[in-house]
């Protein structure tokens, strides 16, 4: 069956939602927790989950960015999501939140040491875009519920996983309902249409009970590193954001990010590039992956060229050239991504 707005409205009245400033100065998107109820079951969906995330409406609420931490929104007085931590100022802005555990579900090893420095404690469950396995949830939930809040829930940008995660939190730990939940992704952290299968998780995944966490065996490591391939995206991923940020200022150096110089971080793609070719992984994968590599390969390539010209010859204008490169290379990873990371 279908939610309508009027149940919506009524949920909405029973929750209390507001968007006045806590405390400690972070939006508070939700109203305090609710305690720790039974787990809402599953939803009995007729169309796509994100579909149903949006019939449950919400007042709009931006999201907080501070120094270091981006996409931030108090679910709850124990449930606080945002982009990945980038410096010990960011860490230390946890900390000055009352935060206890960061939880970290990005592939990136987090900064256990700096968060240890500040008695913060990590707790790292990397998942995919595609969704979240069995396993995973009843490790998120357990997480949740066995270590000591309140949590801050991170990905890489704070926009897909790491509300997915939070999401769990919230109806395993707060007892929120999962349309809500769903809706939170939605409405306010702005979880893409193309990752279904995060939402599915949320809205349709059976949560394990409290006892069912409390009976599984599970030890939970403050940091996971891989190796091959993903790794190799993780780190690409982020030089691949410098670009789009010197892309944003007209291809120049930026003000607002002196430390980004345009022809390293095009660089360093590349060189990661590279070594995903060469990688044995890599030749396992179908031909359309190794295409896509290729052309994403030749794009970057072109846009080192351009960059390097631009730096020999600063008065000559290959914006557009260096568009057309980009546009190439994005188109590649898009195509790639739809058919290996987001289903």
């Amino acid at each position: 069956m279908r939610f309508s707005l009027q149940a919506s409205a009524a949920l909405i009245l029973a929750v209390a939602v507001t968007s006045c400033q806590a405390g400690d100065g972070v939006v508070m998107s939700r109203s305090a927790s609710v305690a720790q109820a039974q787990v809402a079951p599953p939803l009995p969906l007729e169309g796509s989950a994100w579909d149903a995330a949006g019939e449950f409406a919400l007042p709009a609420v931006p999201p907080g960015n501070y120094p270091g931490l981006q996409n931030v929104y108090r679910f709850s007085d124990r449930i606080i999501t945002g982009s990945e931590p980038v410096d010990r100022e960011a860490l230390a802005q946890l900390g000055a939140w009352g935060v206890k555990t960061i939880f970290s579900v990005d592939g990136k090893a987090p900064d256990v040491e700096g968060a240890e420095e500040l008695g913060l404690r990590y707790v790292h469950v990397p998942i995919q875009y595609k969704g979240i396995t069995d396993d995973q949830v009843l490790q998120i939930a357990k997480a949740f519920r066995e270590y000591e809040a309140p949590f801050y829930v991170h990905c890489f940008h704070g926009r897909h996983r790491g509300p997915a995660a939070a999401a769990i939190g919230s109806v395993a730990l707060d007892g929120l309902n999962r349309d809500r939940a769903i809706a939170e992704m939605r409405h306010w952290c702005t979880t893409a249409k193309k990752y279904e299968g995060l939402y599915l998780t949320v809205a349709t995944a059976e949560f394990p009970t409290a006892e069912e966490t409390a009976a599984y065996d599970f030890d939970f490591l403050s940091a996971q590193r891989f190796s091959g391939l993903r790794e190799a995206m993780v780190t690409l991923t982020r030089s691949w954001d410098e670009v789009k940020l010197i892309r944003k200022n007209g291809w120049v150096e930026s003000q607002d990010h002196p430390d980004i110089d345009p022809l390293r971080s095009a660089s360093t793609v590349l060189q990661h590039l590279d070594a995903c070719s060469e990688m044995d992984e890599t030749a396992t994968f179908a031909d359309d992956f190794r295409a896509w590599l290729t052309d994403s390969r030749e794009g970057t390539g072109r846009l080192v060229e351009l960059l390097t010209d631009c730096r020999s010859e600063p008065g000559v204008d290959r914006s557009a050239e260096l568009e057309l490169a980009y546009d190439a290379v994005a188109e590649s990873c898009l195509e790639c991504h739809s058919v290996y990371r987001n289903r």
